[in-house]
C-alpha cells in the first residue's frame, strides 16, 4: 500500500452496533456542548453546515445539528418517461410544440439535480448524514481505518491562525497549534500513469448520488457493477463530473449490495421494495461513461485486472465493489458553474453579537478571514465557503446594512480550491441572478449552470449573412437536381419556424413508391472554419425553453435562408428511396437538389388527412384549417401524398419492429403560458399517427446516411450508437415483472419489445401501471452517443444502435439545430464528390477502353463498390473530396463527437430543469394539487410513489413523526399508519421528531368538499391572446393541473406495493432553497 493512503473500512450494517454508537455519540454531545448557544439555523432548518460566525481570531465555529428532515433529498423528473436518448422519435422535433416528435435523448441523471429519482430500496438508510458532519471524521493511525466521531449537536471551536493557506479560516475543527488534514494527498502523475498501466487503478467518471452526497459511483469499463465511493475521505475532494483515478478496495472491504439477503438493514427482499436498483446507480446518465474513459484496450495487465474484479463480483454477487479516489485528472466544468444560496443569517447574527460585545454602535469592519457558507441548489455538490471580502460590492453593501434578504438571492459561484486541510471547498461569488422565486432568475441560473451560450450573435458574425432577399444562384441550379416540379411539403408543429425536412412521394410504373426525404442544405451556407461555423460548433445544438429557443444558428439562417419555407426556392440534400410493397428499399439516390415546398402542414392537419376529416374534396381556403398552397399543386395532390406516405410508413414501422426494434413510449407533460410567460396549466400529451409518419422517414434517412458515410469514410464518419442495456439492472426489472405475474423476455431488443406489447395488452385496464413499467424499463438503458468511426475501429461490433436494431446510425435530418448533422452533410457531399472524381480519374487512364462502363454511383448506391473504394484512384478521390468539403480527421472528429455529446446532455438538462421550474410555478400558484399516486416502493421508513398526472416520482418519509404510529409487516410487505395519542419511544432526540403536517395533509371529513374548492382553477381557461393554448389541439392532450375530486384516505391507512393512495402536491423552496415538489399523504380524520 502506498504511504499516506487511507484504506477505508466498510463495516457491514449492524443494528445493535449502531445503537451503541448512537449512545456514545449522545454522551459525547452532552460532554462537548458549550455556550453561548448557536444562532438559529438558516431558513429555520436543522442540519445546516458549520457556519462561520466571524474571523479566525474571534469566531466560534458552529456545527449545527443534523435532522433527518433536512437530509432527505427529493429529486423530480419532469421529463416524459419516454425521453430516453435512443433516437426513437423523428429528429425534426420542435420543442415549442405541445407534442413534438422528439428524439429521445437520455439524460436521466441530471447534473443540475432535476432528473428522475434514482431507483431506491425503501429499507435502506434513508437519512444519510450530510457531508458537513464529516469534519468530525478523522483518520486514525490504527489500520488506516476511517473512524466516525460525528457530533451532530452544536459544538464550538476556536480556530488558530495559520491553519490553512493565507491564514484563511476553513469550517473545520482545528487543534490549537496543529494543521489537520482531512484528505490524503493526490498521487503524482507518474504514480498515476504507472498504476493505470498495471491495472492497479482506473480512469473513470465520478458520479454522485443526488439523494446522498456521501455516496458516489464510478463505472469501470468491462465491469458490470458500478464501484461505490463512500464518504468524503474516500471521495478525496472529487466533484460530480470529474475524471478521476479510482483505486478499488480489496474484496474483504466491499459492502453489501442494497437489497441483498443476509446481515443488512434491509428487512424486505429487493423485489418487495423497489422495481430497480440503488439510489446511486443511475443507469441513464452514462453518456460520459460511454466515452470509455476507463478503457485501455490491448493492455494485458488492465484486462487481467478487470477480469479479476469481474470474477470477484461473480463469486460474491451480494457484494458491491468499493474504492477510493487517488487523483483527479480532469476537473468537471461544474466547478465553474455553481448556483446556490448564501447562508447569511448566522453571519449577521454573529456580527450583531460582536457589536454588542464590543459595545460598538457603529458597524464593524470586514475581516479578511470572515466567510459565509454557500449551499448549492444541486444536491450532488458539496457545501462551500466564500470569503465576505471577496463578495461582489452589491452584496457586501447589503450585508453591511444587515440585509438578510441576500439569502433569498440565487448567486453564481466558482470553486477556487479544495486543499487537504479543508473539509469543504473554497469558492467565490461571480454575480447575482435574482430572487430564487423569480422565473427569470431561475432560467438564467439554469443556463449558467449548464454553460449554455445565451448571448446574441455578434455583428461581425452576422455580417457574413447573405443579403435578403436571396435567390438560388444559377450555377447551383445547373449543378443540382431540380425538384421544383415535385409535390414536396413539410409536416411540423403548428408554430414551427425552423423547417429542416420535407417529404415527397411518387408511385412508379413497377408498383413501387419513390419516397423523397429533403433536408435543408445548411452546409452550403456554413463553410468549415468560418466564424459562423465555429460559433455553431461551440453552441453545438439549439436549446429549447418551452416558450423560446436559443438557436445554434442566427435566425436569418435557421428561419429564412436555410429553412424549407413554402413558396420559395431552397437548397436541399435529397434522399430518394424506392420501396416495394413489403417495405424493402430496392434502390436509392442521394444528392444535392433545388426544391420548392408547396405547403406547410401541421401535425394536426396531417392527422386530419389520415383520419379522413380533411379529404380531396376539402376547399383550399386557409379559414377551413387547410394550409396555403403555392405553385401549381392543388389540395388533392397533398392529400393523396399524405395518405400514401402514411401507408408506406406503417409498413416500414411494422418491418422495423419485426427486425428487432424497441420502443418505450409514454405520455409527456407540456405547458401552457400566459402573455407574461408564466405557465397556467399543463397537459399530458401522446403522439399521433402523423408524428409516426414523419418519424419513420427520418429514421430511414438517418440510417441511409450512416451506411453511406461509414462505407466511404470508415475512419472519419460521425456515427451514433446506443449500447446494450445494463445487464444486472435489466435482470432485476425482469425479476420484478415475474414476481407480479408479468412475463418479460429481454434476450434481445426485439424480444423485449414483444414482451412489453404483451404486457400492454394484459394491463389494458391498468394504464397507470403500464406507464410505470415503461418508465422503469428505460432505467437499465444506456444513452445514445456520437462517436468517430476511426476512434472505435477495433470495436465495430459496438457501433450498433440497440433500440433501433440497426448496425449503423447517425443524425442527418436536423442541421438547423444540431451541429453533428452539418458534419454528416459535409461527409455525404464528399462521398458524392468522390464519385465524380473517381469517374474522372478512371476516365483519364489509358488502359480503360471506350466500351468499359464505369459505375457513376459507386459510393452512395445500395451496392457499395468496395473494389473502387480500395483502388488507388478511389482512395485518391475520397481523400481529395474529404479535404474539399472539410471532413475532419479521425482525431479531430473524436473531439467534436465528445463535445457534442456533452452539449446535447446539457441541453437536455436545461429542458428538464425548465420543466421542473414550470411545474413548481404552477403548484406555487395553485398552492396544492390533489392527486392519486401509485406506490412503487415500500418500507418501514419511507415510501416511493409515482404521480401519473405529472409523470414524476416522489418519496414520503413517515418515520419519527409526532402522533403517528408506523407498523411495518415484513412478511407481507404491508405498511399500516395510525394516529397515536402520544409519541412512541423510538430512536432520535426530540429535535428529530417531525410534525404530522410535514408528511400528511389531514382534514376533517366534514371539510373535504370545502378543501377541494379552495385550490386550483379551470384547466381550460384561456389567459391572454397568445395562441399558446390553441396548441392543445395539435397532440392528444388532457389537462392535469385541475383539482378534480380525489377522496382522502382514512386512518389506519394500510398500504401495499402498487397500492393507489391519495396525495397532495405543493411547491417547495424558491427564496429559501432549491426548487422542489413536495408530496404528502391526503387523509381525513375526526381526531384532527
Amino acid at each position: 500500500m502506498r504511504p499516506g493512503l487511507v484504506q477505508q473500512s466498510v463495516v457491514e450494517p449492524n443494528c445493535d452496533g449502531d445503537k451503541e454508537k448512537k449512545k456514545k455519540r449522545r454522551s459525547n454531545r452532552r460532554s462537548k456542548q458549550s455556550t453561548p448557544p448557536p444562532p438559529t439555523s438558516v431558513n429555520g432548518l436543522h442540519g445546516e453546515a458549520p457556519e462561520c460566525l466571524g474571523d479566525v481570531r474571534t469566531c466560534n465555529h458552529v456545527t449545527a445539528s443534523l435532522s433527518s428532515s433536512s437530509t432527505k433529498q427529493h429529486v423530480l423528473d419532469m421529463r416524459p418517461p419516454m425521453d430516453h436518448g435512443w433516437d426513437m422519435h423523428p429528429p425534426n422535433e420542435h420543442a415549442l410544440d405541445l407534442c413534438p416528435s422528439i428524439e429521445h435523448e437520455l439524460t436521466r441523471a441530471s447534473d443540475v439535480g432535476f432528473s428522475s429519482m434514482p431507483t431506491m430500496h425503501i429499507c435502506e438508510k434513508a437519512n444519510p448524514v450530510e457531508e458537513q458532519n464529516i469534519p468530525n471524521q478523522h483518520v486514525s493511525d490504527f489500520g488506516h481505518r476511517v473512524m466516525s466521531q460525528s457530533c451532530p449537536e452544536p459544538v464550538f471551536y476556536r480556530g488558530s491562525p495559520g491553519t490553512s493557506k493565507n491564514n484563511y479560516m476553513f469550517p473545520s475543527p482545528h487543534i490549537e497549534g496543529s494543521q489537520k488534514k482531512y484528505f490524503d494527498p493526490h498521487w503524482s502523475m507518474e504514480a498515476v500513469n504507472d498504476a493505470l498501466k498495471k491495472g492497479d487503478a482506473f480512469k473513470v467518471l465520478f458520479r454522485v448520488n443526488a439523494h446522498n452526497r456521501l455516496e458516489a459511483y464510478c463505472k469501470i469499463d468491462g465491469v458490470p457493477t458500478d464501484v461505490l465511493i463512500s464518504g468524503i475521505a474516500a471521495q478525496n475532494r472529487a466533484v460530480e463530473g470529474d475524471i478521476v483515478v479510482l483505486k478499488v478496495d480489496p474484496s474483504s472491504l466491499w459492502t453489501r449490495m442494497k437489497g441483498s439477503t443476509g446481515m443488512s438493514n434491509n428487512p424486505a427482499p429487493v423485489e418487495d421494495c423497489s422495481i430497480l436498483l440503488e439510489d446511486g446507480e443511475i443507469a441513464s446518465d452514462s453518456s460520459k461513461d460511454s466515452l470509455h474513459v476507463g478503457s485501455f484496450n490491448g493492455q494485458s495487465e488492465v484486462v487481467k485486472a478487470v477480469s479479476r474484479i469481474c470474477s470477484l463480483i461473480s463469486t460474491f454477487p451480494s457484494k458491491r465493489p468499493t474504492g477510493r479516489i487517488v487523483s483527479i485528472i480532469e476537473r468537471s466544468p461544474r466547478r465553474d458553474a455553481i448556483v446556490g444560496h448564501l447562508n447569511v443569517k448566522n453571519w449577521l447574527s454573529y456580527r450583531e453579537f460582536c457589536r454588542k460585545e464590543t459595545k460598538n454602535k457603529s458597524s464593524l469592519t470586514l475581516s479578511d478571514s470572515e466567510y459565509i457558507h454557500l449551499t448549492p441548489t444541486d444536491p450532488k455538490l458539496p457545501k462551500m465557503i466564500v470569503f465576505v471580502k471577496g463578495l461582489p460590492d452589491c452584496i457586501k453593501k447589503r450585508l453591511e446594512k444587515g440585509d438578510s434578504t441576500v439569502e433569498m438571492e440565487l448567486v453564481a459561484a466558482r470553486i477556487d480550491e479544495w486543499d487537504e486541510e479543508s473539509s469543504v471547498p473554497l469558492a467565490h461569488v461571480l454575480h447575482i441572478f435574482g430572487r430564487g422565486s423569480e422565473v427569470e432568475a431561475q432560467i438564467n441560473a439554469i443556463l449558467f449552470e449548464n454553460a449554455i451560450r445565451s448571448s446574441e450573435f455578434s455583428p461581425e458574425l452576422l455580417s457574413s449573412v447573405p443579403n435578403i432577399p436571396w435567390e438560388v444562384p444559377p450555377e447551383e441550379v445547373q449543378s443540382r437536381r431540380d425538384l421544383r416540379n415535385l409535390c414536396i411539403f413539410t409536416i411540423d408543429p403548428s408554430i414551427a419556424i425552423e423547417l429542416d425536412d420535407a417529404l415527397s412521394i411518387e408511385k412508379l410504373s413497377n408498383g413501387n413508391f419513390r419516397v423523397g426525404v429533403h433536408i435543408a442544405d445548411v452546409s452550403y451556407f456554413i463553410l468549415p472554419g468560418t466564424a459562423i461555423d465555429i460559433e455553431a460548433q461551440v453552441r453545438s445544438t439549439s436549446v429549447y425553453l418551452s416558450q423560446c429557443k436559443l438557436p445554434m444558428l442566427p435566425p436569418m439562417f435557421s428561419e429564412n435562408l436555410c429553412s424549407l419555407n413554402p413558396g420559395v426556392d431552397r437548397l436541399a440534400f435529397s434522399i430518394f428511396v424506392d420501396i416495394n410493397y413489403v417495405g424493402d428499399v430496392v434502390d436509392r439516390w442521394i444528392g444535392r437538389s433545388v426544391i420548392q415546398s408547396c405547403c406547410k402542414l401541421s401535425y394536426k392537419q396531417a392527422q386530419d388527412i389520415i383520419d379522413g376529416i380533411s379529404n380531396v374534396d376539402s376547399s383550399n381556403i386557409t379559414e377551413t384549417g387547410n394550409p396555403q398552397l403555392y405553385g401549381h399543386f392543388k389540395w388533392p395532390d397533398v392529400v393523396r401524398s399524405v395518405i400514401s406516405l402514411h401507408e408506406i410508413s406503417k409498413i416500414l414501422k411494422e418491418k422495423r419492429f419485426s427486425d428487432g426494434a424497441l420502443r418505450l413510449e409514454s405520455s409527456k407533460v407540456v405547458y401552457l403560458f400566459d402573455d407574461h410567460g408564466i405557465p397556467y396549466d399543463s397537459m399530458l400529451c401522446g403522439q399521433k399517427e402523423s408524428n409516426f409518419l414523419v418519424e419513420e422517414f427520418m429514421l430511414l434517412a438517418n440510417r441511409t446516411a450512416a451506411e453511406i458515410i461509414s462505407r466511404a469514410f470508415p475512419d472519419s464518419a460521425l456515427l451514433r450508437r446506443h449500447p446494450e442495456p445494463n445487464t444486472r439492472k435489466l435482470r432485476e426489472f425482469e425479476a420484478f415483472c415475474c414476481k407480479h405475474g408479468l412475463e418479460l423476455d429481454t434476450s434481445s431488443s426485439g424480444q423485449f419489445n414483444q414482451s412489453l406489447e404483451q404486457i400492454r395488452e394484459k394491463l389494458k385496464d391498468d394504464t397507470v401501471l403500464f406507464d410505470i413499467l415503461i418508465s422503469y424499463a428505460s432505467r437499465p438503458m444506456q444513452v445514445a452517443t456520437y462517436f468517430c468511426s476511426g476512434d472505435q475501429k477495433d470495436s465495430e461490433n459496438d457501433w450498433g444502435h440497440y433500440a433501433l436494431a440497426v448496425p449503423h446510425y447517425t443524425h442527418f435530418t436536423s442541421p438547423l439545430r444540431r451541429y453533428p448533422d452539418i458534419i454528416v452533410h459535409r461527409t455525404l457531399a464528399a462521398a458524392i464528390e468522390a464519385e465524380e472524381l473517381y469517374l474522372k480519374y478512371r476516365g483519364s487512364l489509358p488502359k480503360v477502353s471506350r466500351g468499359e462502363k464505369v459505375a457513376r454511383r459507386c459510393f452512395t448506391c445500395i451496392h457499395f463498390d468496395r473494389d473502387a473504394a480500395e483502388s488507388l484512384e478511389g482512395k485518391k478521390a475520397l481523400s481529395a473530396a474529404a479535404v474539399m468539403h472539410g471532413v475532419p480527421c479521425s482525431e479531430s472528429l473524436a473531439d467534436v463527437a465528445a463535445y457534442c455529446n456533452e452539449r446535447k446532455q446539457a441541453s437536455g438538462h436545461v429542458k428538464d430543469a425548465c420543466d421542473k421550474l414550470y411545474m413548481w410555478v404552477l403548484l406555487k400558484k395553485k398552492e396544492i394539487l390533489f392527486s392519486e399516486a401509485r406506490v412503487l416502493g415500500l418500507g418501514p421508513r419511507f415510501m416511493s410513489i409515482y404521480i401519473q398526472k405529472l409523470a414524476i416520482e416522489r418519496r414520503i418519509y413517515y418515520d419519527e413523526v409526532e402522533g403517528l404510529t408506523v407498523e411495518w409487516l415484513e412478511t407481507t410487505s404491508t405498511l399500516v399508519l395510525s394516529l397515536a395519542n402520544k409519541r412512541s419511544s423510538r430512536r432520535g432526540g426530540p429535535g428529530k421528531w417531525r410534525a404530522l403536517e410535514d408528511i400528511a395533509f389531514v382534514v376533517s371529513p366534514c371539510d373535504v368538499k370545502i378543501e377541494l374548492g379552495v385550490f386550483g382553477g379551470s384547466s381550460s381557461e384561456q389567459v391572454g391572446d397568445t395562441g399558446v393554448a390553441a396548441q392543445a389541439s395539435d397532440p392528444i392532450c388532457k389537462s392535469v393541473i385541475s383539482n378534480t375530486e380525489v377522496d382522502p384516505g382514512v386512518f389506519p391507512l394500510t398500504v401495499h406495493l402498487l397500492s393507489t393512495i391519495p396525495v397532495v402536491l405543493h411547491a417547495v423552496g424558491g427564496d429559501d432553497g432549491p426548487l422542489d415538489i413536495g408530496a404528502r399523504l391526503y387523509l381525513s380524520s375526526y381526531l384532527r
